[in-house]
């Protein structure tokens, strides 16, 4: 039992989450024989724990279940007089399946696999007016990312020519009512998703219908007269000439 690699699984995270310094402290309660004795050497060890994660203090119900982590062990088998009721380790016990990394690179690099599920997503409308908005929306997500990609704008008619590419024809728009409506285009400010006519005013710039503050007046600085206090400067700068050392 003091290798960890040989419990079962939901043991070894348990091990991974304390500790292995913890888990041989563990074990050594094993050769205790008296249950009192044992029960209070493993109550400083749940205090030992507290103390090396502060942040489990302020989770519900922690001393059960530090103490029914510390009793799956230690083993079942090993007695413990616990101060709460102990209850069974409820953890992954069969190890997970790796997750498949996609082997299948994206059609178009700038748009990533997302929009290619989007678009998927799109063919099972089948209200016509709804896969157009949807069409409209994702014409939109993909300008904003070939800007972010290639660090330059892309036109309509090259969003509208990818965008039939990647879902082999079946979702077209016309590039004479883009152009006219503006729908790739968004304003100042907003991500792509928020719908148009969210748009909001840019960093830095004044809200609508609010007068801006005066900036200083031309001609000085903000301290009134920018010549005077030049020739203060100057004067202030100015050091005279060091004699040599005697």
């Amino acid at each position: 039992m003091n290798d960890f690699q040989s419990l079962p699984f939901h043991l070894q995270l348990l091990v991974r989450e304390y500790g292995q310094s913890t888990y041989q402290l563990i074990q050594g309660l094993r050769p205790v024989e008296d249950v009192a004795e044992r029960t209070r050497r493993a109550a400083q060890i749940v205090q030992l724990i507290l103390r090396l994660k502060p942040g489990l203090r302020d989770q519900p119900d922690i001393q059960s279940r530090l103490w029914s982590h510390l009793s799956a062990l230690l083993g079942e088998e090993v007695e413990l007089e616990a101060p709460v009721p102990l209850r069974p380790v409820s953890l992954r016990v069969t190890r997970p399946k790796p997750v498949p990394y996609p082997r299948q690179p994206p059609r178009l690099r700038a748009y990533g696999r997302g929009i290619e599920a989007l678009i998927a997503k799109a063919l099972t409308l089948e209200n016509p007016a709804e896969r157009e908005q949807a069409a409209v929306q994702i014409g939109r997500t993909m300008k904003f990312l070939f800007r972010q990609h290639n660090k330059e704008n892309a036109k309509d008619a090259t969003i509208i020519r990818h965008l039939s590419e990647l879902s082999n024809g079946q979702l077209k728009l016309d590039p004479a009512l883009v152009d006219q409506e503006n729908l790739f285009e968004m304003g100042p400010g907003v991500a792509p998703g928020n719908g148009a006519g969210t748009s909001r005013p840019a960093f830095g710039a004044a809200p609508p219908n609010q007068p801006r503050r005066p900036g200083p007046p031309t001609g000085g600085n903000a301290f009134g007269n920018g010549q005077k206090r030049d020739k203060k400067r100057s004067k202030k700068g100015r050091q005279e000439p060091q004699q040599p050392p005697q």
